[in-house]
């Protein structure tokens, strides 16, 4: 909106120009900078006095992808994400000093990149990602402060090797996690054979025991009912008892192999008879030995 002032002749002519919330106008006077203009409605004497540009104090965020190698000569892809803004108290640095403020923040992150990450492994350059931040933030202070730029934050938001490289960390990864689990695998199996041989050796003792136990409670039997059927029955010894204990047992076990289906029974002489030269057999057997 202008408004003349006529008289007998024009002598100026105001005009009203408003400023956005988060701007700021630059405000010259013939082409020199004379001052800012607040957000807002701004009475501008043209002209001799115009807002020639608006400025935003907003943080402005720029990422740059940046190419380089580390020092076990592989190649990354570092992506930095760089948070400005512009100072207040410096608007006339950042207008007038600097044409194109991005590139000149993308060339610092370059440089500060291609110095540090050179420097690192990969592992470490993984590790190290918030160093390599720390380091580009400081330079860009020093360097854009003069400028009139606040830098607010710098992140290295991803680093990325090569494809190649990639897959063959994934496959030196899945081979670490495939022995460990064949070695995990290997020793619960060792494991299980231990506890099983221990089982074994367990179940053996018991049962052993438990046959000992067994043979000497038929021992002891075997000396009572001896002793016992010698004082009862006159004109017996130990042979005749014996003999007939061991008819007693050949009957019991007739009795068991016809009572028990599905029952594996190794026939020898069954006989009465044969019961006495089976025993003379093993006697004169173990004698020999």
């Amino acid at each position: 909106v202008k408004f003349h002032n006529n008289t007998k002749k024009k002598k100026n002519m105001a005009c009203f120009q408003c400023v956005s919330s988060g701007n700021v106008g630059v405000i010259e006077r013939f082409g020199k900078f004379s001052g800012i203009a607040n957000p807002g409605v701004n009475i501008m004497l043209w002209p001799v006095f115009t807002i020639a540009q608006t400025m935003t104090l907003r943080i402005d965020q720029l990422t740059v992808d940046c190419e380089t190698k580390t020092r076990d000569n592989v190649f990354v892809n570092v992506a930095v994400s760089v948070q400005f803004r512009v100072l207040r108290e410096k608007v006339k640095e950042a207008a007038y000093q600097l044409s194109n403020p991005t590139q000149q923040i993308r060339a610092y992150v370059f440089d500060v990149v291609r110095s540090t990450v050179p420097q690192m492994d990969l592992d470490h350059a993984f590790e190290s990602k918030e160093n390599v931040a720390m380091s580009v933030k400081q330079q860009l202070e020093q360097a854009m402060g003069d400028y009139g730029y606040e830098i607010v934050q710098a992140l290295v938001t991803d680093l990325t090797p090569d494809n190649r490289v990639r897959n063959a960390m994934n496959e030196i990864n899945a081979s670490k996690r495939m022995k460990e689990a064949a070695t995990e695998k290997a020793e619960a199996e060792k494991i299980l054979l231990v506890k099983a041989a221990e089982a074994d050796a367990e179940s053996k003792y018991l049962s052993g025991v438990g046959v000992a136990k067994q043979r000497k409670a038929i021992v002891d039997g075997l000396r009572e009912s001896v002793s016992e059927f010698s004082e009862d029955v006159s004109g017996t010894g130990p042979k005749d008892i014996i003999n007939l204990l061991m008819v007693t047992q050949y009957f019991d076990m007739l009795d068991s192999v016809g009572t028990h289906a599905r029952q594996s029974t190794l026939f020898l002489p069954h006989s009465p008879h044969n019961i006495v030269a089976l025993k003379n057999d093993l006697k004169n057997g173990l004698q020999e030995k």
